[in-house]
């Protein structure tokens, strides 16, 4: 693999090894990203449950909910509140759902006191929250709840409940584990929140677990039971392993974490979407644009970092194996780091600039996709792909609508692949290319559904990527970027 500069780049004005018009077409665009609007704003937010067939999320009133989250884990810890809005609005004009954060942070979250001087806890006792930070929690959540915004809350960074390898004085144990999470779960009992325990870290032994159960005990008895929970596991790991079948666990969460280019986290969604009783499941920390890939082997090349390429196929591999939702990540962003800020995990770009890197934008695109169709009929058809790659970097992944009447098809690379357009149980079908680089959609052609037909992509090799849409002729479906959100969900 060849080396990658060593800052990673805002969205260009140019167009690199794109023949299509369409890409030509869309270059401006790209080059002004402060005047792109999002084309999904967020609804105003109410209570979310699991949808009745256990595998997406949804609003209570049943319309879908697609959760696009973005990993802010020092947000709470290291913003003040002008940068927290700062950050909030560049996330929700990008169509970003969820921020994931954490209260207890990871770096210096106990020691290191956040933007106005205060620190969570007195005596990093969980049952003496300091109400002057919480203040700051807080301001963040009704910020977030202003813009649209779920909060995708940590209790705490997993190393603080960690007991496996460390000696007493312990942060937490089981009784104040659940003090806790009754408190976190009392005071944002109103507000839209997505508990996610775990915290990076994987259980380890039966305390560990107690410890856990108990803090998701404390939030049931604090909130009533208002708030989804979920869980964060170490990478690459599945929340599933340890606790799929736990009553307080209501979708999972895997990890599939920064190891290498074209690791297929669409195994991790297969696992999950096999399990029994069904949940839905998503990818809560897959590869961060701009973070060193495999960064945690020995030897890893630091000036190799992922791209915008590498965070696209991360989200259609993962969804359109049959995942609920996707989270996206950023290396500067993640930590919030800035000129001067220590410590920090090989970031060079603030994080002021780096919201704006490609792979952020494209996401907006990605939730364009889906949202305009009822992607809530999805289920993976992997049998679909007749001919083509079907393993590798350039697997193909396909998904179609139970009823028959659309497919999404992902080929990483521009590979052609070829299909039985059986598959779209209409006499007439629709044939689209949607480019996830730019957003854009092109209506190329209408058929019938017999007989196998081989589709050649307009370009190929790495970073060009495509979907193809295959769908009822007559549906009534508009093309990606000109609905609204849900107006095609039925």
């Amino acid at each position: 693999m060849a080396a990658r500069s060593e800052k990673c780049s805002r969205p260009s004005r140019h167009v690199l090894a794109n023949r299509s018009s369409l890409v030509l077409s869309a270059a401006l665009l790209v080059g002004l990203p402060l005047l792109i609007a999002s084309d999904c704003p967020a609804r105003e937010s109410g209570r979310l449950r699991v949808s009745p067939n256990h595998r997406f999320l949804e609003y209570e009133d049943g319309t879908a909910f697609f959760y696009l989250g973005d990993t802010a884990w020092e947000l709470i810890h290291r913003l003040d509140r002008k940068q927290a809005t700062r950050y909030l609005a560049n996330r929700a004009e990008k169509g970003f759902t969820v921020i994931q954060t954490v209260v207890l942070a990871e770096l210096g979250g106990l020691d290191v006191p956040n933007a106005y001087g205060d620190l969570p806890l007195f005596d990093k006792d969980p049952e003496k929250p300091n109400d002057a930070y919480f203040r700051h929690v807080d301001y963040v959540v009704t910020k977030a709840e202003e813009l649209g915004l779920f909060i995708g809350m940590l209790p705490s960074w997993g190393k603080h409940w960690r007991r496996v390898g460390k000696q007493p004085p312990y942060v937490f144990t089981v009784e104040n584990a659940r003090v806790y999470g009754r408190f976190l779960g009392k005071r944002y009992r109103d507000k839209p929140i997505i508990w996610i325990l775990g915290g990076d870290m994987t259980i380890q032994d039966e305390q560990e677990r107690a410890i856990i159960n108990a803090m998701a005990a404390g939030l049931r008895e604090g909130d009533g039971g208002e708030h989804l929970i979920t869980y964060h596991p170490r990478g690459p790991g599945l929340s599933s392993v340890h606790f799929h079948k736990a009553d307080w666990l209501d979708f999972n969460m895997y990890q599939s974490s920064h190891g290498g280019h074209d690791h297929d986290n669409g195994l991790f969604a297969e696992h999950d979407y096999a399990l029994q009783p069904p949940k839905p499941t998503l990818d809560g920390e897959p590869r961060y644009e701009c973070m060193p890939v495999g960064f945690y082997f020995d030897n890893f090349n630091r000036y190799d970092r992922f791209d915008a390429y590498d965070v696209r196929q991360a989200a259609y591999w993962s969804l359109l194996a049959g995942a609920c939702g996707h989270t996206y990540g950023n290396n500067c962003v993640w930590q919030m780091w800035e000129p001067g800020r220590e410590p920090r995990i090989y970031a060079d770009i603030p994080w002021y600039e780096a919201i704006d890197h490609a792979g952020a934008f494209q996401m907006l695109f990605v939730r364009r996709l889906f949202e305009s169709r009822p992607f809530r009929k999805l289920v993976p058809r992997q049998d679909v792909i007749l001919n083509g790659p079907k393993t590798g970097v350039a697997k193909i992944r396909a998904a179609r609508a139970s009823d028959g009447s659309f497919a999404f098809i992902y080929t990483p690379r521009g590979e052609k692949f070829t299909v039985d357009k059986n598959i779209i149980k209409a006499k007439r079908i629709k044939e689209i290319w949607y480019n996830p680089r730019y957003g854009i959609a092109h209506h190329v052609h209408d058929s019938d559904n017999l007989g196998m037909q081989t589709y050649t992509p307009p370009t190929s090799g790495r970073g060009n990527d495509w979907i193809l849409i295959l769908e009822d002729a007559h549906a009534g479906f508009r093309l990606p970027g000109t609905t609204k959100p849900g107006e095609n969900e039925r």
